[in-house]
């Protein structure tokens, strides 16, 4: 297939190492014709962003790469065109680096846009303390105030633990360590990791052991800690359904977005990545890493705060 004219004027614009490059995904690699005019139009188009940072492409850098990869979803660029320019950076830096022409990657450690997660909706605490308290309104009825109870620790122990609603339904009365303030809780493909609770959770999951759960049960057995009535397993659907019947007087929530409050109220408070990923099951730091930004937020707020030229308009206040 042969070049159009369009793109042969954009490839002779090329710097020369490009075009070396460009000659070599034709002649070693054998690439089709359009594969490789598609790594002439990303190069080109990462140039021409590195123009107004005034680099070369042999002089870019790290933050050059995310600062290109931010720009490109900032204009809605769709995370497989994403995908597609950065592994056209990859394999240009990498011949580089092996023709001895630069010495750093700068497309190491640059995760793939599929790793790019926005953080979720994370609820304010007061909205979780109007949770709870709608949760615990309970009619006349014994079986009534049993589910409130229950309600209430549900969504105590899902905020602060972290859980996820499938590993919630699965909790047994025997994986409950009240007096050693956890929770054993198994995860994603069986693993098991110990969570702690909060005070004000066990003293409301104590509650509904001791009182709701028994009359839930009405005299049936049952392993599972939280039950609905006459002893039968919870479902996942059912939790999903109270947390957003609770919260229909302000923003509807959801049982994820209190998983994800726990942790980005962890990280505000100080709590290090580690601490989050173990809580919260993360079998890889880099899902933890979405909650930096939150601690990053934070920072810049009491540093515009209280630092004398953190202000807008300090340096204008010099005589």
């Amino acid at each position: 297939m042969m070049m159009s004219d369009n793109k042969r004027e954009e490839t002779s614009r090329l710097d020369p190492v490009v075009k070396s490059f460009l000659a070599y995904l034709r002649v070693e690699k054998g690439l089709a014709t359009l594969t490789v005019e598609s790594y002439a139009s990303d190069l080109a188009q990462f140039a021409e962003f590195l123009q107004s940072r005034r680099r070369a492409l042999v002089e870019a850098r790290r933050e050059d790469v995310r600062g290109f990869l931010t720009q490109l979803f900032a204009n809605g660029v769709k995370d497989r065109s994403v995908a597609r320019k950065l592994s056209a950076l990859r394999h240009f830096y990498k011949y580089l680096l092996l023709d001895r022409i630069i010495k750093h990657d700068p497309t190491l450690e640059i995760d793939s846009p599929k790793q790019w997660k926005i953080l979720p909706k994370s609820l304010a605490r007061t909205e979780i303390d109007s949770m709870l308290e709608s949760a615990g309104e309970a009619g006349d009825s014994k079986l009534s105030a049993a589910l409130a109870q229950r309600d209430q620790a549900m969504v105590e122990m899902l905020y602060a633990s972290g859980l996820r609603v499938s590993e919630i339904v699965n909790v047994k009365l025997e994986d409950l360590k009240l007096d050693m303030g956890c929770v054993l809780v198994r995860g994603k493909g069986d693993k098991e990791r110990i969570v702690p609770i909060g005070s004000a959770a066990q003293k409301q999951i104590s509650l509904y052991r001791d009182e709701g759960r028994i009359a839930l049960l009405n005299g049936k057995v049952s392993s599972m800690l939280f039950v609905r009535r006459g002893g039968r397993k919870l479902t996942r659907q059912r939790v999903w359904q109270m947390v957003k019947e609770i919260s229909a007087g302000g923003r509807h929530a959801s049982p994820h977005m209190l998983r994800h409050s726990c942790a980005t109220h962890m990280v505000e408070n100080g709590a290090d990545l580690r601490t989050v990923q173990t809580i919260l099951g993360h079998a890889d730091i880099s899902t933890s890493q979405i909650y930096t930004h939150v601690a990053l937020d934070r920072l810049k707020t009491v540093y515009r705060k209280f630092h004398p030229r953190g202000k807008k308009g300090a340096s204008e206040s010099r005589p």
